[in-house]
């Protein structure tokens, strides 16, 4: 049975494309993650303590190891809205 070799070159090319899409945006997310892998199963206490990094670095990946806070630190704390009681 021939093989169609002109079916070849469209395959080669889209075969091609995706894994450079996938590449490309693997990519992206390590730089925007600063090197490091995805997190997953993310809960509370994860959510502060990337509140608290990105106060003290600027980023939710950074981490500090300076022993005391910046100066700038007390005065940029994060207040979260909250419903007024009504009983």
């Amino acid at each position: 049975m021939p093989v169609p070799w002109e079916a070849l070159i469209p395959f080669a090319l889209v075969t091609t494309m995706f894994g450079a899409a996938g590449t490309l945006f693997g990519g992206a997310s390590r730089i925007t993650n600063q090197g490091k892998p995805p997190r997953y199963g993310i809960d509370n206490w994860d959510e502060m303590m990337m509140e608290r990094d990105e106060r003290l670095t600027g980023h939710n990946r950074g981490q500090s190891v300076n022993v005391r806070a910046p100066a700038e630190f007390a005065t940029n704390s994060i207040w979260h809205a909250q419903r007024p009681r009504t009983s």
